[in-house]
């Protein structure tokens, strides 16, 4: 299928919403997206059916390391759930619009929720390698934004998206309580592919930033734009350039995914769990 259009980005995610309902015979409740580091989590959590992206209206397979090319529908509690296995990064080219149709999709296909996983660089040394984070707010520092170009069509007008409450406090909460040693920080993302210079890794440092990577920020921008609700979780494969003095590798950061994918993996089945007990209280 062809990449999501950047004319009409919200018609073809409706579509392939359509498209998702139909296969996966009705309306889910909660997006995850799994990225580097935490595919294990779809063998923990049995899928009832699968479809390739590739399938899908506007969706393209990811190009990534690391990442997969399916769209899960997966039961947890009383919800349904929408399990991506990888996702599209803007510098694979084929714009922010592809970036967040997957989050547009779910949100037409009746997705209240969007947990966001990645992996990252962290600048925390006392976190360490091997930390699992969540993020409390972003940076975006890819030059990009989902709401450029012409605005949303009713009911979703409005460009202007306040960003304050990006990360709900509500469902990093209940993280926390499956998992009281879940770090909190800020996420600076970059455009990408290239790893940051360490200038550029002391720049974001005196800015406030924990974890750097080239994911999640669009996906959250345009998740709040449709309403959703975002929890979004780091695992820090390796410590930013310029700390430790090593050279960085991407296949070094989705070898150590791999070494952490049980642990990280039974971590996010188990918060999604929660989250469904805790969005189906009376």
């Amino acid at each position: 299928m062809n990449s999501a259009g950047e004319n009409h980005p919200y018609e073809l995610a409706k579509v392939a919403a359509d498209y998702v309902v139909k296969k996966f015979a009705g309306q889910h409740d909660i997006l995850a997206v799994l990225g580097s580091g935490w595919a294990h989590a779809a063998s923990v959590l049995d899928a009832t059916n699968e479809i390739s992206v590739t399938d899908i209206p506007g969706f393209t397979k990811p190009s990534a390391i690391g990442h997969g090319g399916t769209l899960k529908s997966v039961s947890v509690g009383k919800s349904r759930v929408l399990l991506l296995t990888g996702r599209t990064h803007l510098y694979e080219g084929h714009g922010v619009n592809s970036v967040v149709h997957a989050v547009r999709t779910a949100a037409f296909a009746g997705c209240k929720t969007v947990v966001l996983t990645n992996a990252a660089g962290c600048l925390r040394q006392d976190w360490g390698v091997g930390a699992t984070a969540l993020i409390s707010d972003h940076i975006n520092l890819t030059g990009f934004s989902p709401l450029t170009g012409a605005d949303a069509p009713a009911p979703l007008h409005g460009r202007f998206v306040d960003l304050t409450d990006a990360y709900s406090l509500r469902l990093r909460t209940i993280a926390k309580s499956v998992d009281s040693n879940l770090h909190e920080g800020i996420y600076m993302g970059f455009h990408g592919p290239h790893f940051e210079t360490p200038a550029e890794i002391r720049a974001a440092r005196i800015w406030g930033a924990d974890l750097v990577g080239m994911s999640t920020v669009m996906e959250t921008i345009a998740a709040r734009h449709m309403g959703m609700e975002v929890l979004a979780l780091s695992l820090a494969t390796n410590l930013a350039a310029g700390i430790s003095g090593e050279k960085l590798s991407g296949d070094d950061v989705v070898a150590f995914g791999k070494a952490s994918a049980t642990r990280v993996g039974s971590l996010l089945a188990n918060i999604l769990k929660q989250i469904d007990i805790e969005n189906n209280k009376p």
